[in-house]
Order: structure tokens, then C-alpha cells, then sequence
């Protein structure tokens, strides 16, 4: 089992400053935290995990890799909180105890991120639209300032459906804010069936590519495509659309759209935890 030992955003290099080239994920933190992701779900006996398992490669990696002390990270798809916390988790931010409250009363670690008590949270997310906006206005305000930090936003597919977002992708093209990564989880499924069915945006690439923003694409699951797509560069917003898979990783719950809402059972558990090869 992966010991957590990873370093805290104060103590990490700064990658404006040069390459992190000693910052990479360690292959075996991405699967305990995998693991502890769905261990805190079955504990808590609450769904939504299908959302955190697609997007949960891609947090890592860029708080393990990308983000620097001075950078920002928005959820703004919020109701993947757990796989964040895991993350923080991950970087010993959050502790073991802390994990166990997830859900609980008077928790921290809220269904959707918390608007205060965790400092590496900066807003609370998850009514879709959003987060966008507000990392916008973050890449904007670093601008204003001659600060070079990077700003990453994290949002789902459904979410581009909403038109808050492309208010958002508008302002951000036309302040040509190269310093705005947007990251889309386009696992293809939303609370009440699949984003095709509900209100169709394919080929999202293609959509957004008119609003003069970089379209990146590569599979969610692949870190070094991850690594590619999210490298910096150009001088206009990234949009980096990444494939996923609902619910990835979960026998019964992978690709369907009830991993949106529905808890994991025991069997599902079970095969999951021998589908990263635990004992089940």
C-alpha cells in the first residue's frame, strides 16, 4: 500500500520557475487513491461516484504534476467533490480521519465542495455553469496583476449545455486568457441519460473551436496523453477535452448513467477493489 508522503502545495517547486520534472505521479498513489475513493463511498453509502471515477486521473495528475503553489484549481463540476478530497488526500492535505466524515453532519467534505473550511478550495460548486466564470475572472485578475499563475477549471459535459459557460468561454476569448485551462470530462452521461439524448453539443471540439479558443483532445485515463494536453502554450483559453468512462473501473456501474446517482453494492465494491488488485 502507497504511504502518503507527497508533498504539500507550500513545499512543491514552482513550475513557473522551470519543469517539474520531479513531480510526477507515482502510478501506485493513483491506484491507492482510486482505492480509497471507492472505500469512502462505500462507507458512506452515497452515490454520484461515477462522475468522480472519470474525472478522478485527470485531478491527480494536475495536482500532482501541473499546479503549483501559486496556481488555481475550480471544480466546477461539483458533485465530484470526493474524488477532489481524495486528491487533497493524496497530497496529505486531507487526513485519513477527515475522509471518514465525508457526508457525515457537520462535515468538511460536503457532497459538493464547501465554501469554507478546506483553504485549498477556494469557491463552492456544483450548481453546473458556474465554476467557469469564476475561473475566469481568477485568470483575468492574475493578468491585471502581472502574476503568472495558471488557472484550471474542471468541468463536465453536461455542463456545456448551460449557457453561464458560454458566457464565460466568450469573455474568456476575448481577453485572450492563455493563462485559463478549461478541462472537460466528456464521459457522455448526465443525470438523466446520455448528453447526446438530452441536448446534443457534438462535436463539442468542433463547437467550441469557433469561440477562438485552443481545442486539445486525449484520452482522460491516459496520463501521458494527460501530460501532452495539458502542457502550456499559445496565447489564447485551452479547452482540453478529455475522453472518460463513467463510473470507470466498477463492474456493473462502468459506462451506465445510474453511476450518477446510485451508491455502490457490496458486489460492485468487491469487484472493483479486484479490479485494482486488492483483495476482494
Amino acid at each position: 500500500m502507497y504511504v502518503n508522503k507527497t508533498m504539500a502545495f507550500a513545499e512543491r517547486p514552482d513550475p513557473t520557475s522551470g519543469p517539474m520534472a520531479d513531480c510526477h505521479l507515482p502510478p501506485d498513489l493513483l491506484n491507492e487513491a482510486r482505492r480509497r475513493l471507492l472505500q469512502m463511498h462505500w462507507d458512506s453509502g452515497v452515490g454520484h461516484l461515477g462522475g468522480n471515477l472519470s474525472a478522478l486521473d485527470a485531478m491527480m495528475l494536475l495536482h500532482h504534476e501541473m499546479i503549483g503553489p501559486q496556481d488555481r484549481f475550480i471544480l466546477s463540476k461539483g458533485h465530484s467533490a470526493g474524488a477532489y478530497y481524495i486528491t487533497l488526500w493524496s497530497l496529505g492535505l486531507l487526513t485519513d480521519a477527515d475522509l471518514l466524515t465525508f457526508h457525515k453532519d457537520g462535515t468538511r467534505l460536503a457532497g459538493h465542495p464547501p465554501a469554507s473550511g478546506i483553504p485549498s478550495i477556494l469557491f463552492s460548486t456544483g450548481s453546473l455553469g458556474h465554476g467557469l466564470p469564476l475561473a475566469a475572472g481568477l485568470a483575468l485578475a492574475a493578468r491585471l496583476e502581472g502574476n503568472k499563475r495558471r488557472v484550471f477549471c474542471l468541468t463536465s459535459d453536461g455542463e456545456w449545455q448551460e449557457g453561464s459557460t458560454f458566457e464565460a468561454l466568450i469573455f474568456a476569448a476575448h481577453r485572450s486568457l492563455a493563462n485559463l485551462t478549461i478541462l472537460v470530462d466528456h464521459n457522455g452521461l448526465q443525470g438523466f441519460g446520455s448528453t447526446a439524448d438530452v441536448a446534443s453539443m457534438d462535436p463539442l471540439g468542433v463547437r467550441l473551436a469557433g469561440f477562438d479558443v485552443d481545442i486539445r483532445a486525449c484520452d482522460g485515463h491516459d496520463l501521458p496523453s494527460l501530460r501532452t494536453a495539458l502542457a502550456p502554450g499559445g496565447n489564447r483559453p485551452t479547452v482540453v477535452i478529455m475522453r472518460t468512462i463513467k463510473g470507470r473501473g466498477v463492474p456493473g456501474m462502468e459506462g451506465h448513467m445510474e453511476s450518477h446517482y446510485l451508491p455502490l453494492t457490496e458486489t460492485n465494491y468487491r469487484a472493483a477493489l479486484a479490479g485494482i488488485g486488492l483483495p476482494a
